[in-house]
């Protein structure tokens, strides 16, 4: 199974040389998105799932395609506040109360130091 790549997806910010999608098959790979433009932890996690958004479009796909979420933040104490956001947006996203997987990294930084939440996503394209 061959695997394209999407090098830009317009309005995505780019840190370093990779492609911030890839499709093979059924499956879509999302890479790691930030809330570029965001102070406050509120902020980045509405931005990052907005570019998550973003990068599902261009592949004709959205968020009820997920299958799985990871997610990285910097240091325990931006779980509460990325956990009480992430419940904000997804009663937006899925208004059934039914939400995809979500594995959830602390580490200790991420590519620029003002970033404190990452989420990348799987999605899988509809038969």
């Amino acid at each position: 199974m061959s695997v394209t790549y999407l090098p830009a997806v317009e309005g995505l910010s780019s840190f370093g040389d990779y492609s911030p999608v890839s499709v093979s098959g059924d499956l879509v790979a999302v890479a790691g998105q930030f809330g570029t433009g965001a102070s406050d932890t509120a902020g980045q996690v509405r931005g990052a799932f907005a570019n998550v958004g973003t990068a599902l479009a261009a592949v004709g796909l959205g968020f009820a395609d997920v299958i799985k979420f990871t997610t990285y933040v910097v240091g325990r104490e931006t779980i509460a506040p990325f956990m009480a956001t992430r419940k904000d947006v997804f009663a937006e996203l899925y208004p059934q109360g039914v939400y995809p997987p979500n594995t959830l990294l602390i580490v200790a930084g991420l590519v620029e130091a003002e970033f404190v939440v990452e989420i990348e996503a799987l999605a899988r394209v509809r038969s």
